[in-house]
């Protein structure tokens, strides 16, 4: 049997806010209906029936110096570092993110130049032929350009790609909407190498899709609930429509990518999930189970950090390796030779999942 290329993550890295945030800093805030009238219901109701379907105790905020192409930076030096290799080998810096360079106090997107050449440039990598680029995609876009990445590799045009998911989303959230305090910032980073084998390892398959005739704006940029806040922009989803959404798109995805690679769920040790809504993922991973048979989810499938991370969009995935790798999740462990699935939904709408096996030392 000849080689074959494959693509197989060699180095990994993260950079988690210091700025802890929990529940109790919103008890002060006041809360609006997206009719604009307010919410007539006590700080601590609306704190402890959030705290109750979304499973999220606090969350990380970058600190009012920093942006977003700081701590994607930050991470990126992490993974390159853990990787081995010479940052000038490297032939793709892609970051994936929504919003840019958002400033302290601004609502304002900011991506010019890209955040993929700000890193570039911060990590001081000199090779002209080191290309830079961004990826907008929703939560979805760090897997996305994870799946981008495979495919440069197995066409033979590149054998090192770091692949970033960053992003500051208490900068662009509503403060006045109760949805705000789902989200959080942080980044996360891989470098995608390529590797010769007889047995297929590391990215095997995938799965996306995208949605949108029906589903186009569950997530938009729209005015503040607050009607006196008529100068910016915010972050909104239609979170009913969106859990309704997932539940019907994602176990279905993740399945499709399974199947794809010739296994089945009991072959899987994790699934690694974007974390936006931890009642929404637990019904996503009882759904995907039930799809093949089953009426009990293995307690330890699914890794979870949004209770206090909250949800960072399009770092959760590469935080949440990271931590696993480095046995920085409790009870959850990843080994050589194991099976995992990585699988995000997001603004698009947009769903994706990969399947990915751990090389063997």
């Amino acid at each position: 049997m000849s080689n074959k290329i494959y693509s197989i993550i060699t180095g990994t890295g993260s950079y988690i806010p210091t700025k802890q945030v929990p529940n109790s800093d919103f008890l002060t805030h006041t809360f609006y209906e997206s009719t604009g009238e307010p919410i007539n219901r006590p700080s601590e109701e609306i704190i402890s029936k959030f705290r109750i379907i979304t499973g999220i105790d606090e969350r990380r905020y970058v600190e009012d110096h920093q942006v977003n192409s700081d701590i994607a930076f930050l991470a990126a030096e992490k993974a390159i570092s853990d990787s081995g290799i010479d940052k000038e080998v490297l032939d793709y810096i892609i970051v994936a993110h929504n919003f840019g360079d958002v400033k302290h106090g601004e609502t304002h997107v900011d991506i010019v130049p890209a955040l993929a050449a700000r890193v570039k440039y911060k990590l001081g990598i000199n090779n002209p032929f080191t290309v830079a680029y961004d990826l907008p995609f929703g939560c979805p876009g760090w897997l996305q350009a994870l799946i981008q990445a495979n495919y440069y590799i197995k066409s033979g045009d590149a054998k090192h790609i770091l692949v970033i998911g960053s992003e500051t989303l208490s900068r662009i959230s509503d403060p006045y909407d109760r949805d705000s305090m789902i989200y959080s910032d942080g980044a996360g980073a891989v470098v995608l190498s390529a590797v010769e084998s007889e047995t297929p390892v590391g990215i095997l398959t995938h799965a996306t899709r995208t949605d949108t005739l029906e589903h186009v704006f569950l997530l938009k940029m729209d005015k503040s609930y607050n009607p006196a806040d008529k100068a910016n922009i915010y972050l909104k989803m239609n979170g009913r429509k969106l859990y309704e959404y997932a539940l019907k798109t994602v176990p279905a995805s993740i399945k499709l990518a399974i199947d794809k690679s010739g296994l089945n769920i009991n072959d899987i040790e994790k699934i690694l999930i974007h974390q936006a809504n931890e009642k929404m993922d637990d019904a996503i991973i009882k759904r995907l189970y039930e799809l093949y048979g089953y009426k009990v989810t293995p307690e330890l499938a699914m890794p979870m950090t949004i209770s206090w991370l909250g949800n960072n969009s399009v770092a959760t995935l590469p935080i949440l390796y990271d931590r696993i790798l480095n046995n920085q999740v409790d009870k959850h462990h990843l080994k050589p030779g194991d099976h995992f699935v990585f699988a995000s939904v997001g603004a698009g709408m947009h769903v994706n999942a990969l399947v990915y096996k751990i090389p063997e030392k």
